[in-house]
């Protein structure tokens, strides 16, 4: 059996992840102790693991360094690496929207729509698609401040409960598409270790459809 590398993004989803790994009955163990290590393998040394930034794991499959891994789907639309996005593993459920203040048609007095988001090309497509002239604004954090200290007219940006939106008085004005986190392949891995990815790919599959 040939050795698969899996990359992950340290957090929530590793740690989903993990728990989702464990029911298909690799034994996790070593991942889950405390340490600083970001390349560790699993008790019965099947599998590697290597943990790195959300943004950083279709890169780390596409090159070929890990030959599967976890990523949200906000990530892969944004990053448009070719990997192949083989399952919606169901957690992480988000969306991703357009939020600002209700009246916002009625504030838009200048030529172009203002964008806060630091998801350029989602709200690029989105737009483009719409045949709306956009003026984006990348923020990397609090992008809700955008509309409200005039940075902007609105935001595009992930909503899970929609309670920081209520804070500072936004609304979701638009749904862009629905979001969770997805089990995507190396192109390559695919074919030369079909062996060993696909069982693993139907267990999860099948915990999935358990879990329903």
């Amino acid at each position: 059996m040939q050795k698969l590398t899996i990359a992950l993004a340290k957090g929530r989803l590793a740690e989903r992840t993990i728990e989702l790994l464990e029911k298909c009955g690799i034994n996790c163990a070593p991942l889950k102790a405390e340490t600083r290590k970001l390349v560790l393998s699993d008790a019965d040394n099947k599998y590697k693991f290597i943990f790195v930034k959300p943004a950083d794991v279709p890169t780390y499959i596409e090159r070929g360094v890990a030959d599967l891994g976890v990523v949200g789907k906000d990530t892969l639309l944004e990053e448009c690496k070719d990997v192949y996005e083989m399952l919606d593993l169901k957690f992480g459920a988000c969306r991703m929207c357009v939020a600002g203040f209700e009246n916002r048609t009625e504030s838009v007095t200048h030529n172009k729509l203002r964008v806060a988001s630091k998801y350029i090309n989602i709200t690029k497509e989105y737009y483009a698609s719409h045949n709306i002239d956009v003026d984006i604004v990348k923020l990397t954090g609090s992008v809700e401040l955008g509309p409200i200290v005039g940075l902007t007219d609105v935001i595009v940006d992930i909503v899970e409960s929609g309670k920081t939106l209520e804070a500072n008085g936004l609304v979701v004005l638009e749904e862009i598409c629905k979001l969770s986190a997805r089990l995507v392949v190396n192109k390559i891995s695919l074919k030369m270790k079909k062996d060993e990815i696909m069982p693993l790919i139907n267990g999860i599959s099948r915990v999935i459809g358990d879990d329903k």
